[in-house]
């Protein structure tokens, strides 16, 4: 079948005939790999949490954990990433890594297996395509110290630089200050430059090079990863220590130990590359097509252009929504047929060819049920099966959002700062209020009697103090009018930072645009707050007082309602809700036929604010004459109930906004924490009906001004069409309310005051003790031989395939490294391995590394679980303890094995073990 593609008239737009699909790969491998499929998936878990297949000879071999993270540049890889979240489905995400010197053979068979993964989980996993230098903010998310791109690879023509563990020569380069990538380079002084960051690992010795140009966020982001180096491939034995570019005075003993394996520098070094590649711009322009087959054709067709909303959507279809490039999403229905299901992996990837787009581009696959948060932010609007949103329900009729919210218990808020998140509620509104109005620039001070009354033509600062802790917090609330004018609303901004300054910076402040008023402003005005369209507030200013006037009630308890005044015209009207008319006689309260009780009180609570006249109720309905001659006539208005409709959540979305390269940009941070906020950053935390900004203590001005602005440009080109008046919440670090703090897990709020910075870990490994171990290791790096099959260990280095059958890597021999000389730095990573077949009738006696446990962590090697299972002793592999055959089973097997992991079984009491192990016949 060949793709073309149509616009709405049916002209074709492109072909893709000049690439071997993967329905030509799939025939090519079909009958190879059918025969393989249920063993590949037999160890597939379903616990929360990661699996690596590496693809070696068209084969899924597993990837042992110690090893997560390494990818070889030559290989393709499988990743599979499992999480349950509390109060949700299992959810799971396929990714499949492509290695920039991998196969097309490869690349195809892994794409296959993807397919075939997805099936075997149901079809609900979203699978992803990453390619090496190009990985998607979840993809990294999963390897928080940052991914080590190592040479070689199966079908590379390259050997995998497989070593001992601590027969290690490397020099990796580092770049990156929130999205780390270490790529092995050549050991030479010529691979370095002066503004990134180089680890010299020996094996026992890891040297960190700082580049004098480096800043200390990718400092200590390679200090990170230098110390998962060494606690993860090293069992916590290698020594670290850290050389400033800049003053390699400072650090002699270490600069001896480069000078050694690296020779002496000649020359200056080379000026500093360019950081991250930039991330492609959020674009509003987001397409989508409908994809079908025709006569063995398969037809793109535009369907419709942003803002996309989800009833286009057919369970019966398959579609792809293009964002302009930057990624290619397939959305597969239900009822589509099992073929469209299969193939939708190929048809996105023959579209990216026929669109020309860059091999990089991002492609996920989802079926209807299991979408991806990125794809449900590219619709206006999302609703999924059964969906509720948090203690209450939102719903948006007109251009006031109507918040229908049951009662909750407001003490908790603080003990539950993801329920204050969601409710978007720092405590229960029992704190003291103090208003200010602009009036001539300054600040003027507001009757406490007329708290809560805001006019359209004025500017307000809204100072709320509480507690928390026995500590006294603020949040500082900058109300614009609509009618304002410029010069007052840049006032306003400017005064807000002199009342911030007063306070020491300890208020958050949070920008309110008339209309849009957050929900914990709503509740500290207890029911009382009054949105007039228009005028001023000033004393002794005479407002223009129009013949009638209508306000729209909306709220259930005082802690969510308010009053808006619209047009006085019938046209305003909206079953949904009550409306106030004011006359200059009497105050009607009007009750449209789909309110509630409850709308009904507060109704009448807020007429008693708005006006001392007589009050007189009119149902829907039974308006009289009156009524309809204060509103100008009688007319059409909004009566259908089906105007009313829930708004869903959105799953939060964290940002870094930096301008480290010399340009602003934003920066996804996927699956984030409270360990992605740095001292250096500023964060933007988009919760659809908020948006927060976080300052870290040391962020840049620059950051932090261009910061509100990309907030504004953010909300215009979100290609969901969001409004642009979203509130906006400028939070410092360490004034954190739980309305933010709530939208991550386990919030430390001590983290910064006792946690490592970056020089702190650098004393720490900076040790006299530390030195001189690492001279010691270096004088001894010479005779480090290992005979094959010594006790210099055979653990296959992180990131080598470790297959299901019985293959055993032997390092060393004639293969080990000869003595280290400036001139042949790089000798090692020619360097080969031997891999031997063994029957169960085979001599074989695992080794360990020295003075370690045996465990396959600690250096041995795994074994199919068929060779170990219900065996008697003389079944065995020679060599293979019988009473201890778990410790040759991968992680995977031993997980599914005994049913838990390696280090949980460890603390079991030894009859729990051997009552585990006979279960699993492995006693």
């Amino acid at each position: 079948m060949e793709p073309r593609s149509e616009t709405k008239n049916g002209k074709p737009r492109s072909k893709d005939t000049d690439r071997p699909s993967l329905q030509q790969t799939r025939h090519k491998f079909s009958r190879m790999m059918s025969d393989n499929t249920p063993d590949a998936f037999r160890n597939v878990g379903r616990k929360p949490g990661l699996q690596i297949w590496t693809i070696n000879n068209m084969k899924m071999a597993p990837v042992p954990a110690q090893a997560f993270g390494n990818f070889f540049e030559g290989d393709c890889y499988i990743v599979l990433h499992m999480s349950e979240k509390k109060g949700s489905a299992q959810s799971a995400d396929i990714h499949y890594w492509i290695g920039n010197a991998s196969s097309q053979d490869e690349q195809g068979a892994a794409a296959i297996y993807v397919t075939q993964l997805d099936e075997h989980l149901g079809g609900s996993p979203v699978q992803h395509r990453e390619v090496q230098g190009s990985e998607s903010p979840r993809f990294r998310s999963y390897f928080k110290n940052g991914l080590i791109y190592k040479k070689g690879g199966v079908s590379s023509g390259f050997q995998h630089v497989d070593t001992n563990s601590y027969n290690v020569l490397r020099l990796l380069h580092v770049k990156g200050r929130k999205n780390v990538t270490a790529k092995e380079v050549e050991v030479s002084w010529s691979s370095f430059n002066k503004g990134d960051i180089f680890l010299l690992d020996m094996g026992k010795s890891i040297v960190q090079w700082n580049g004098p140009q480096s800043n200390r966020r990718e400092k200590l982001k390679a200090i990170l990863l230098a110390q998962d180096i060494r606690d993860r491939e090293r069992g916590g034995r290698a020594q670290i220590g850290v050389v400033e570019g800049g003053h390699e005075q400072d650090s002699a003993e270490l600069m001896k130990v480069m000078t050694a394996v690296l020779g002496q520098r000649s020359g200056s070094l080379k000026e500093a590359t360019s950081d991250d590649k930039p991330v492609k711009e959020q674009s509003n322009n987001v397409r989508l097509y409908h994809v079908f087959d025709d006569s063995g054709n398969v037809v793109v067709q535009e369907v419709a252009a942003q803002p996309l909303t989800q009833d286009l959507l057919l369970s019966s279809d398959c579609y792809i929504v293009d964002q302009s490039g930057s990624s290619v999403m397939v959305w597969k229905g239900k009822q589509a047929s099992k073929e469209e299901r299969r193939d939708a992996l190929n048809r996105a990837l023959n579209y990216v060819k026929a669109k020309s787009y860059p091999p990089s581009t991002r492609v996920e696959v989802m079926s209807e049920g299991g979408e991806s948060a990125m794809f449900k932010h590219l619709f206006k609007s999302w609703r999924d099966k059964g969906q509720t949103q948090g203690m209450g329900k939102t719903y948006s009729a007109g251009k006031i959002a109507k918040v229908d919210q049951v009662k909750f218990d407001v003490m908790t808020l603080h003990a539950r700062p993801e329920l204050a998140a969601q409710q978007r509620m720092v405590d229960d509104a029992s704190g003291q209020i103090k208003v200010w109005r602009i009036e001539n620039l300054e600040l003027a001070e507001v009757n406490p009697n007329t708290y809560g009354q805001f006019y359209g033509g004025d500017c307000y600062l809204v100072l709320y103090t509480y507690l928390r802790g026995n500590q006294q917090q603020y949040i500082l609330y900058m109300w614009q009018g609509r009618h304002a004018t410029k010069d007052e609303v840049t006032a306003c901004a400017f005064q807000a930072v002199n009342v911030d300054n007063k306070y020491n910076g300890a208020p958050i402040q949070v920008r309110v645009v008339m209309g849009k008023e957050p929900r914990h402003f709503l509740a500290i005005f207890k029911g009382k707050l009054i949105i007039f369209e228009g005028g001023t507030g000033r004393p002794g200013v005479v407002n223009p007082d129009a013949a009638a006037r209508l306000f729209q009630v909306r709220g259930t308890t005082e802690l969510n309602t308010k009053a808006t005044e619209v047009l006085a015209r019938a046209s305003s009207l909206n079953t949904n809700d009550v409306f106030l008319l004011r006359t200059d006689r009497i105050c009607y309260l009007w009750y449209g036929k789909g309110c509630s009780g409850d709308e009904r009180v507060m109704g009448r609570t807020m007429s008693d604010v708005l006006s001392k006249q007589d009050k007189q109720v009119v149902m829907e309905g039974q308006e009289p004459g009156e009524f309809w001659v204060a509103l100008g006539g009688k007319a059409p208005y909004a009566s259908d109930k089906r105007l009313q409709r829930e708004e869903p959540p959105h799953n939060p979305r964290l940002f870094e906004c930096s301008n480290q390269t010399g340009q602003f940009r934003m920066t996804e941070v996927d699956d984030f924490a409270q360990s992605d906020l740095d001292e250096e950053d500023v964060m933007l935390l988009d919760t659809w009906e908020e948006i927060f900004f976080w300052v870290g203590n040391l962020a840049n001005k620059t950051e932090t001004k261009e910061a509100w602005n990309c907030a504004q440009e953010y909300l215009r080109s979100h290609p969901a069409g969001r409004d642009r008046d979203t509130p906006v919440i400028f939070v410092k670090q360490g004034h954190e309310p739980p309305t933010f703090t709530g939208w991550f897990h386990a919030w430390d709020p001590h983290k910064w005051s006792g946690g490592n910075s970056y020089e702190e870990m650098k004393k720490k490994l900076s040790s006299t003790a530390s030195l001189s171990q690492i001279t010691v290791d270096m004088k001894n790096l010479n005779m480090n031989k290992s005979p094959v099959g010594g006790s210099g260990g055979s653990y296959g280095a992180p990131g080598g395939p470790v297959s299901g059958p019985p293959l055993y890597r032997i390092h060393g021999g004639d293969a080990s490294p000869g003595p280290l000389t400036p001139t042949s730095p790089s000798v090692q990573r020619g360097q080969t391995f031997v891999t031997k077949t063994l029957s169960p009738s085979s001599s074989f006696t695992p080794s360990f590394a020295a003075g370690g446990a045996k465990s396959p962590s600690a250096g041995a090697m795994y074994l199919d679980p068929g060779l170990l299972v219900d065996k008697s002793i003389s079944e065995l592999p020679q060599g293979v303890d019988p009473s201890h055959r778990e410790n040759h089973l991968s992680d995977v097997d031993f997980q599914n094995l005994l049913g838990t992991g390696r280090l949980d079984f460890q603390r079991l009491p030894k009859w729990r073990q051997n009552d585990l192990k006979k279960k699993a016949g492995l006693f």
